[in-house]
């Protein structure tokens, strides 16, 4: 049987897909790329926010009418939104033949098998598990969960309802898997949690997340990255490494969310605008080439054109070269849920409006001061007109950030590591010339 797969939300629910592709491939299923060629649909939902909510209901239904023409014979779903929401979906969404949330993930097998008429061999593994990944993210390129869920229970957060309490993977176990995509030919590795600063506090009483950088940089892929790096656990000691260390990218994702001390405590979030401010500036001095950058929320209840204005300032002071705005999405079961002086949406649209116009200008900025410079880029693909090759630098993560179009003068440079002159800006993307 031919299955297909659709994964939204973040690098973290990507894992659980490939580790489910894995599962589905070591059980001689046929994974196919096209949805219309598969007997089985599986859709990863993600549920952290309304759009992505809304995002993958629309998607479970676009994969209902393929259901409905004959070709598909079974919709599955899973992931986050299931979790939150099982009962209700299974209500509403009658063209889904199982739900899958978060909890099924230990008796997963069991479950499919169940659906499709399957005895379970006595041999077959009934779980998700790491080392069965399929890669799905290129040939060069992976992602690399160290910790699951999340306990910082900030009041706007719903991923520990969802993911639970942060749980930290064995070190052995995630140098293991490291060592297993660098024979794989993995070459940029992407380590990320919910918050990889914290990694090692609940299970050695110490945060280790130094220590591992250094020791999946040492297996020698050419680019080690991490996100996402809260402010008030970056330590000098993790500065240090990134600084010292040459396949560690000179790149940080701080997550900030706010600037007012008054919003930022209502969020409960551990920093302050002081600490926020210092920390900014020490990793300017320690490391001059760094890339920043940053997510923030408008419209958090009771946040006044104060508070906004102290955000919209510090964004013009700071000069974040990556920066992402959300607007507040109330959550069901959040703290924040629950507070008094909910905004309007269209003040926070025009909040977010505001803070993009101005990050337009900085990085506009930013980016043709890298006019003339020569960096390592990994090539990632082709563009559709097959005359550019698409690739990145140490300043930009996959499907998040912007990229280099370099004129396509030969073949077979896919997948491989060049030297290219930065000749031009387009939007937040860089026109270049491979040397």
């Amino acid at each position: 049987m031919n299955v297909g797969f659709v994964s939204l939300g973040c690098s973290k629910n990507l894992i659980d897909t490939e580790m489910c592709i894995g599962l589905f491939r070591k059980e001689n299923f046929n994974i196919v790329s096209n949805s219309e060629e598969a007997d089985i649909i599986v859709v990863n939902t993600c549920g952290f926010i309304e759009p992505a909510k809304q995002e993958a209901i629309n998607t479970i239904l676009e994969m209902a009418e393929l259901k409905k023409s004959g070709r598909c014979k079974y919709l599955i779903a899973m992931g986050c939104l299931v979790q939150r929401y099982k009962k209700d979906l299974e209500k509403a969404l009658p063209e889904v033949d199982l739900f899958l949330s978060i909890d099924d993930y230990q008796n997963i097998w069991l479950k499919i098998c169940e659906l499709i008429g399957r005895k379970p061999d006595v041999s077959s593994q009934n779980t998700l598990e790491y080392e069965d990944r399929i890669i799905s993210t290129g040939d060069k390129t992976a992602y690399l969960k160290i910790a699951e869920g999340c306990s910082n229970n900030c009041t706007y957060c719903a991923i520990p309802y969802i993911r639970g309490k942060y749980i930290s993977r064995p070190f052995e176990e995630i140098i293991k898997e490291a060592k297993r995509l660098k024979k794989e030919g993995i070459e940029e590795v992407i380590v990320i949690a919910q918050d990889t600063t914290k990694y090692g506090m609940d299970l050695y009483q110490k945060a280790r997340l130094p220590e591992l950088l250094k020791e999946i940089a040492n297996l020698g892929f050419q680019w080690v990255r991490f996100l996402y790096a809260y402010p008030e656990s970056i330590t000098d000691e993790l500065i240090e490494v990134v600084k010292n260390t040459d396949n560690i990218c000179h790149y940080f994702d701080i997550p900030i969310q706010h600037y007012s001390n008054q919003v930022l405590k209502r969020m409960n979030r551990k920093s302050n605008s002081e600490q926020i401010n210092l920390l900014i500036q020490k990793i300017r001095k320690e490391i001059p080439d760094c890339i920043l950058r940053t997510s923030l929320i408008v419209g958090f209840p009771g946040e006044t054109e104060e508070d906004f204005f102290e955000l919209y300032e510090f964004v013009n002071q700071a000069k974040f070269e990556k920066l992402g705005v959300f607007q507040y999405s109330k959550e069901d079961g959040t703290p924040a849920s629950r507070l008094k002086e909910q905004i309007h949406p269209k003040t926070k649209q025009k909040r977010l409006n505001r803070i993009m116009e101005l990050e337009q200008k900085i990085s506009g900025i930013k980016l043709e001061e890298k006019i003339g410079n020569v960096y390592k880029v990994l090539i990632d693909g082709i563009s559709e007109d097959n005359q550019y090759y698409i690739g990145r630098s140490y300043m930009d993560i996959p499907n998040e950030d912007g990229v280099i179009y370099m004129p396509k003068e030969k073949d077979g440079l896919v997948g491989k590591f060049v030297k290219c002159r930065i000749e031009d800006v387009s939007g937040y993307d860089f026109i270049g010339k491979i040397l």
